[in-house]
């Protein structure tokens, strides 16, 4: 959950190193800030310790400061930098002291190197300052030197992401002169830190990790110079950009006790090496807690983590290493005596075998802070964290090796019974994990030698051939619990990962077949609560606001602080609350949901009383259940985007086809009628009686379809607001035909008109009026596309059912329905789209026709006449009761 290290930022980072407290890294960082002022630049103090030192306190008072915040805490009040207040202020350059500070609870970062990044980020430049003894993965280094574990740590990652160091250095007896003259502490002060952290030797050791660490900065920075001159000279990837194979680092992490150690110095080879590196943690599901801390550790200090569901397990190790391009291997070196046997032999078996990728073992100064104790997490010092009922079950099932032994006696010999309390071992391994095995071993070889060989009940071993059964069974005891352990520990990851797998498959399942947005968001809170035990919650922006959308439980109200940190992590793309870097004090954890387009929302879980930070295993999970569910809303949202967009596109399609329809259709029946009133008009008089009525019949034509255009757009609006509301009665079907027949007579002069209505024919259950503007509409297509002196034909049958229908087919002898406008000759000015082949028309005559048609409850279907020529509109009816 760090993102402490995200540096990626506008601002610039100057950064004042010094070897330990009273070298003058403050004052520096005033002196070059007090140049920048006077250059013109805008520059405030954000948060300066003088500790009553006066030349400090003078330079400092040279500078504008922002009011620190005042925190209420336990009954005292601190104060911290307020950082909001910078923000609003916007400074071109602020000064932040004590980069390693913890800020007080209830602040919106835990630290203060983070509320620098956010500062960073917001384009404001920086200066700041830290000692050497701060930095993280000299952590170990520093309490092998002091004695003294320093708690308040940086990660790597902020130093090497500075632009600037000052390396403000000081020689061991300038400083400690200055701390007798009482400028670095006050006399008792003083007295105490000579004699423990400012010891000269300390001091030493402390400015050697400074000038160190600053002369490996110096040479990384050179070589990145040089990188890229010679690749500017050569016009490509300088040597040794390439990514090639094998430039990469293995960290194992195969003991608890090593592990944070481990890292420290894994981060410290990889810095040297200049090659990115990987944290890797063998995992016995009984033991690992201190491991997940490691896994966090690596990540703060830049590296990568990984779990292997193996034990030790040489060829598991080198398999990783080859198929991530890892040319270094490290590994904590085994230790000696008996109990580093196994662990000696597997090192020696990895050396062996790892080829061409180098294999380092940390010199064990490096390790023996941790060893020693100098702090150590209570994670990690826990040696035996099984449960009492596992020591119970395994002395459980000696004791019933015991009773079996007993039982058999009389036909076991001493030396068989081996294989009896050999079983019971191999019970507790496969059942309770390593720890309980060897356990179950020892009380076996006691319990055999106290019950069962001579002289028994004593622990005395009567011969020889007996004390080296003993032994051998001791022996082969030992390896069975050993192996019966790791088996059942494999096992049970083996069982958690496929359950794991099974679990991610079925959700992804869920979320593909999931159609509607609520169904999705319930599905994803529902698998989230299940897979991390916790109470989950969804948010997403609604009206510009983050608002609940889902929960698991049903969790629709959220205090303030979880709000704010919800809207953080919304907002900024990175975790927030309980357990991360940003607004901790809550109690929920924030994580964005992300997809290509940006942040979609925030998916918040609460464990409770379980631990702050989630392991990395958890986080691994989180991560990937709230990416499947950000691809899966990005999905729906894209479909419903998609919609849109089709609806858009066939709107202003309509929105064409209308207008192209109103500027031909319109014009035309106009054109005709005003060039036939206006040759009235000029030339009334002169015209021949003829040429008069064919004008006025000219005019009445025109004026008819004009209004039957117009009868179209009001019907089609009609159908598309859903207000037709058809008044269905009995209605004879050849009344029907015969009204429409003579509404359209004008319109079919030059065609022949054959009736196949039958005399008895059942009454059908229509609106007459609709009706009659269907067979209008179909008639008027009729003569639009047949030839002059064709035959129009209509024709009814009755039709068995179920249901009983009436089939009316209306025919013509025109040049048919191409195959492919088939499907859509009833869409909505379809003809606008089509050329204009024939005379003019609106293009919802048939639309008309169908949206009538299944009004009434009746269908409308168009097809080519078989073995003829021209079209056939079929109109199915429904009979009257």
């Amino acid at each position: 959950m760090e993102h402490s290290a995200n540096l990626a930022r506008s601002g610039r980072l100057k950064l004042f190193l010094g070897a330990a407290p009273g070298v003058g890294k403050t004052f520096a960082m005033l002196g070059d800030a007090i140049t920048r002022q006077a250059e013109g630049a805008d520059v405030v103090i954000g948060v300066v310790e003088t500790h009553g030192r006066a030349d400090t306190a003078a330079r400092a008072a040279q500078l504008p400061a922002v009011p620190l915040r005042a925190v209420a805490h336990r009954g005292q009040t601190l104060a911290e930098m307020d950082l909001d207040a910078i923000l609003a202020r916007r400074p071109q350059l602020v000064l932040v002291d004590e980069l390693a500070h913890t800020n007080a609870p209830g602040s919106r970062h835990p630290k203060r190197h983070m509320d620098v990044a956010e500062l960073l980020a917001a384009g404001i430049d920086v200066y700041a300052t830290l000692n050497i003894q701060h930095v993280e993965s000299l952590n170990d280094e520093v309490a092998a030197i002091t004695r003294i574990r320093v708690r308040e740590t940086v990660p790597d990652t902020v130093i090497d992401a500075a632009d600037d160091i000052v390396v403000v250095d000081l020689p061991p007896p300038d400083l400690i002169r200055r701390l007798q003259e009482g400028k670095v502490y006050t006399p008792p002060q003083a007295q105490r830190a000579m004699r423990h952290f400012f010891a000269p030797a300390n001091l030493a050791a402390l400015r050697e990790l400074l000038l160190r660490r600053a002369g490996r900065r110096a040479d990384a920075e050179a070589m990145r110079l040089r990188a890229g001159a010679d690749a500017a000279r050569l016009g490509g990837n300088a040597p040794g950009e390439t990514g090639a194979p094998g430039a990469r680092l293995l960290v194992v992490l195969a003991d608890d006790a090593q592990a944070m150690a481990l890292v420290r110095a894994a981060r410290d080879l990889a810095e040297g090496l200049s090659v990115p590196w990987i944290a890797l943690a063998l995992e016995e599901r009984a033991r690992g807690a201190a491991r997940h801390e490691a896994l966090r550790l690596a990540e703060r200090l830049g590296g990568a983590a990984a779990r292997l569901p193996a034990e030790n397990s040489v060829e598991a190790i080198l398999d990783y290493a080859r198929e991530n391009g890892c040319g270094h291997l490290m590994l904590a070196r085994a230790p000696g005596g008996l109990r580093g046997l196994a662990a000696r032999l597997a090192q020696r078996r990895l050396l062996r075998r790892a080829g061409t990728i180098a294999v380092h073992l940390p010199a064990p100064a490096l390790l023996l802070a941790e060893r020693d104790g100098a702090g150590v997490t209570p994670s990690a010092a826990g040696a035996w964290p099984e449960e009492r009922s596992a020591w119970l079950g395994s002395a459980g099932f000696v004791a019933l090796a015991l009773a079996v032994g007993e039982i058999l006696r009389p036909v076991l010999s001493p030396s068989d019974t081996s294989l009896v309390f050999l079983t019971a071992v191999l019970g507790a391994g496969a059942s309770y994990g390593l720890r309980p095995a060897l356990l179950a071993a020892l009380l076996g070889v006691l319990a055999e030698n106290f019950f069962f060989l001579p002289p028994l009940y004593t622990f005395t071993v009567g011969n020889r051939e007996n004390l080296v059964a003993l032994v051998f069974f001791a022996i082969a005891a030992a390896i069975a619990g050993q192996l019966a352990g790791r088996l059942r520990a494999q096992v049970l990851t083996a069982r958690a990962e496929a359950r794991t797998t099974d679990s991610l498959y079925r959700f992804a399942r869920k979320l593909n077949a999931a159609a509607d947005p609520d169904d999705l968001l319930w599905a994803v809170v529902h698998q989230i609560a299940l897979m991390l035990r916790a109470r989950v919650v969804l948010l997403m922006e609604q009206e510009k606001r983050l608002t609940p959308v889902a929960g698991y439980p049903p969790e629709d109200v959220l205090d303030a602080t979880d709000l704010a940190a919800a809207t953080w992590s919304f907002q900024h793309a990175i975790p927030a609350g309980r357990g991360a870097d940003t607004l901790p004090g809550g109690r929920w954890l924030f994580l964005p949901m992300r997809t290509a387009r940006g942040v979609i929302g925030v998916a918040g879980i609460d464990r409770g009383e379980a631990a702050d930070r989630l392991a990395p295993d958890a986080v691994r999970l989180l991560d990937a259940l709230t990416d499947q569910a950000a691809l899966a809303i990005e999905r729906l949202r894209l479909a419903e985007e998609l919609d849109r967009a089709h609806i858009a596109a066939e709107g202003e399609k309509l929105r064409t086809a209308l207008l192209t329809s109103l500027s031909h259709d319109l014009r035309t029946p106009l054109a005709s009628i005003l060039g036939a009133a206006s040759s009235l008009a000029a030339h009334g008089e002169t015209l021949m009686p003829a040429a008069r009525r064919e004008m006025a019949r000219t005019i009445a034509e025109e004026a008819e379809r004009l209004n039957r255009f117009i009868g179209n757009l009001l019907d089609m609006t009609r159908l598309e607001a859903g207000r037709l509301a058809p008044d269905l009665l009995a209605t004879d079907l050849a009344d029907a035909v015969g009204t429409a027949l003579a509404r359209v007579e004008r319109r079919l002069r030059g065609f022949r008109v054959l009736l196949d209505l039958a005399d008895d024919l059942p009454l059908v259950r229509l609106d007459g009026v609709l009706f009659e503007q269907v067979l209008m509409n179909l008639l008027d297509n009729a003569a639009k596309y047949a030839p002059a002196g064709s035959t129009i034909r209509i024709g009814a049958t009755r039709e068995p059912g179920p249901p009983a229908m009436l089939r009316l087919a209306i025919a013509d002898e025109g040049s048919g329905i191409p195959a492919e406008d088939l499907a859509h000759i009833f869409e909505k000015f379809y003809r606008a789209r089509a050329a204009d082949r024939q005379g003019a028309g609106t293009g919802l005559g048939l639309a008309i026709c169908r949206g009538f048609m299944e009004a009434m409850g009746g269908t409308i279907e168009a097809a080519n006449r078989i073995g003829g020529k021209g079209a056939e509109f079929t109109l199915m009816l429904p009979l009257a009761s």
